[in-house]
């Protein structure tokens, strides 16, 4: 191979390689973890997760209390109490037009619903008033639950600038614009 054809297919390389960063940061809120995403990226558009995301009542609780993924992501619901569960939500982001009944049904079996429109979707039971839990639905796959602590990282985001949520529960959600290049830090303060 010539050096001028070398030349040509190392820049050709160097121009389609995506550099990309992490956001690292700390959420003050209240106890339990928080959730921060980025939001939506202007003309980009992601494919959803390959395998469907699971969330259990167990115990008569949602398990996991807070349940993240992307736009896109299939939710199967399972029932593994000895008792019978319905799940519902009343709205996603506070439209009521985007609530849902999945109806009732006994130990062992799994409904599923694909959630298409991003946004914080609380879960509730008809038959146990006491329960209730999050589906995260992020418009990207950049995404994180925190540690108890508050801390966060973000890996792999491409570099660019983006608007950044944290969300927690009873909380206000807050908002920020983040320029990741390399290693970038956000820290988020959450009020009620």
């Amino acid at each position: 191979m010539s050096k001028s054809l070398l030349l040509l297919v190392s820049l050709m390389t160097a121009c389609v390689m995506v550099q990309a960063g992490d956001i690292t940061g700390k959420v003050t809120a209240g106890k339990g973890p928080s959730v921060v995403y980025v939001e939506a990226v202007p003309g980009k558009t992601f494919p959803p997760p390959s395998k469907p995301l699971e969330m259990d009542q167990k115990s008569l609780t949602f398990q996991p209390h807070i349940l993240i993924g992307p736009v896109g992501s299939t939710v199967e619901f399972l029932n593994s109490d000895n008792v019978a569960h319905n799940i519902f939500w009343p709205s996603i982001n506070n439209n009521k037009k985007l609530g849902h009944n999945l109806g009732t049904w006994p130990k062992g079996e799994k409904r599923a619903f694909k959630f298409d429109t991003p946004g914080i979707v609380p879960l509730l039971c008809n038959v146990h008033p006491e329960m209730s839990g999050y589906v995260i639905v992020t418009p990207t796959p950049f995404y994180a639950e925190t540690d108890m602590a508050g801390d966060f990282k973000i890996a792999n985001v491409p570099e660019g600038a983006y608007t950044l949520t944290a969300w927690h529960e009873g909380f206000k959600t807050q908002s920020k614009p983040v320029k990741v290049s390399g290693e970038t830090k956000a820290d988020f303060t959450l009020s009620k």
